[in-house]
């Protein structure tokens, strides 16, 4: 019986600790036949070659910068991406691939398990990407009100924004964060602080102890947002049981 293969796509992927966690789980259950690798892509029009040379795919996780990318692969939408136009979860099934979003899954799950969501009624997202649409539908659903911070003028998000649903939103331009006292959560959705410099016209002295900070990013554990947040007394957050969350999610999928 050959192996049943899955994996990450993305670039780069030297952060990512999705190898280690799967295999740790394999190893677990006795999953003997189940392999995950990572296959740092880059670009996504290298996928159709990917799923040629490895006919035994059966399940991808998908993460930056091709969360939206990939979409023009996919061969079904499910209806959770009805208002979501980013993925982080591929099925494949007979040669078709079938596009999911465990990101709401985790962040929901995560939210509620490290914080009292009742108390939340305004949240900062930093970032427009597919991860911060994904926080948008869960703060949506539970009707807390989601302003997203940007670089883009308001001109340029009308073009450009990703998320229909979502247009409805507060937008702020990073140069005009003036106050940050009227929001109760702060979002990191942006890969700032993992490989990139922290965004650098962000007023991270403004964050104190009335303010929950989730960065979603998971490793380094600790990031220059976190640290800043904590040392003046704010809640920190970071992605690691968000990827849990979510990686369980996507198991239970491709199952």
């Amino acid at each position: 019986m050959s192996d049943k293969l899955f994996g990450l796509v993305g670039y780069p992927l030297s952060h990512s600790f999705s190898k280690i966690y799967f295999e740790d789980k394999f190893r677990k259950e006795g999953l003997n036949n189940c392999k995950y690798e990572l296959f740092e892509l880059k670009s996504i029009d290298d996928l159709p070659e990917l799923l040629k040379n490895n006919p035994n795919l059966m399940g991808l996780n998908v993460t930056s910068p091709y969360k939206t990318a990939i979409m023009k692969y996919v061969d079904f939408k499910t209806s959770q991406l009805q208002n979501n136009p980013a993925t982080n979860c591929i099925k494949i099934k007979d040669q078709k691939l079938y596009a999911y979003n465990t990101d709401t899954i985790g962040f929901e799950q995560s939210l509620i398990e490290q914080t009292d969501i009742a108390d939340i009624h305004s949240t900062l997202i930093l970032g427009t990407g597919g991860a911060a649409i994904s926080c948008y539908i869960v703060l949506n659903n539970h009707n807390i009100k989601t302003t997203f911070a940007t670089r883009q003028s308001n001109s340029q998000i009308k073009e450009t924004f990703l998320s229909k649903i979502a247009l409805s939103s507060e937008f702020v331009n990073y140069d005009n964060l003036k106050n940050l006292e009227q929001y109760d959560l702060i979002v990191n959705a942006t890969p700032c602080s993992m490989s990139l410099p922290p965004i650098k016209e962000f007023p991270y002295e403004k964050i104190n102890s009335n303010h929950v900070v989730f960065d979603l990013i998971y490793n380094p554990s600790e990031t220059f947002l976190l640290y800043k947040s904590k040392t003046q007394g704010a809640k920190t957050i970071n992605g690691l049981n968000m990827l849990r969350y979510q990686a369980e999610a996507s198991w239970e999928i491709w199952l």
